[in-house]
């Protein structure tokens, strides 16, 4: 498995951008290590980004209370459906980076997650901008699966969860 570095951030370390929609996102720092970089040129290999925010959403559902092996119990996980993701600048190793991810709707058995990757410094930049669609889903049967209420209430959606009770 590839290494990452990629780490919660605390509260109080949040750092506000004009494109952070949700008013309690989650944060984390990354750490750029020396295999994520493009061997022809000096600058983060694209798949990268998507680990991290795969790993981002992994670690705010941790924090929402559920961590992998509460959902495993449930005999549910997220699967992503769908990335859409713009690169609007390029980072490289001696980029500080800081992801902000929030959940933004939820729906009956789907979630839209934004995430933004910024290159940190004396002016931040975007350096990418991800939508992502997961979807919920029955370990057993590999099926869609409704999200519970509460699971949706813990992730706090920007939007008001639109599932069935």
């Amino acid at each position: 498995m590839t290494s990452l570095s990629i780490h919660p951030r605390a509260k109080q370390e949040y750092v506000s951008f004009n494109e952070t929609l949700h008013p309690n996102p989650y944060q984390c720092t990354i750490t750029i290590l020396p295999h994520q970089t493009s061997n022809e040129v000096e600058h983060v290999n694209n798949i990268e980004y998507l680990r991290w925010i795969d790993k981002a959403a992994q670690l705010h559902c941790d924090s929402c209370g559920w961590e992998r092996e509460a959902l495993l119990d449930a005999q549910v996980m997220w699967f992503v459906a769908r990335h859409e993701i713009d690169y609007c600048s390029e980072s490289t190793p001696t980029d500080q980076l800081l992801l902000t991810t929030w959940v933004d709707d939820v729906r009956r058995v789907k979630s839209w997650r934004t995430s933004y990757i910024h290159a940190l410094g004396d002016t931040p930049r975007v350096v990418c901008i991800c939508k992502t669609l997961w979807v919920l889903v029955d370990i057993e049967t590999r099926k869609p699966t409704a999200v519970p209420i509460e699971m949706a209430e813990a992730l706090e959606p920007l939007k008001p969860a639109r599932i069935s009770t």
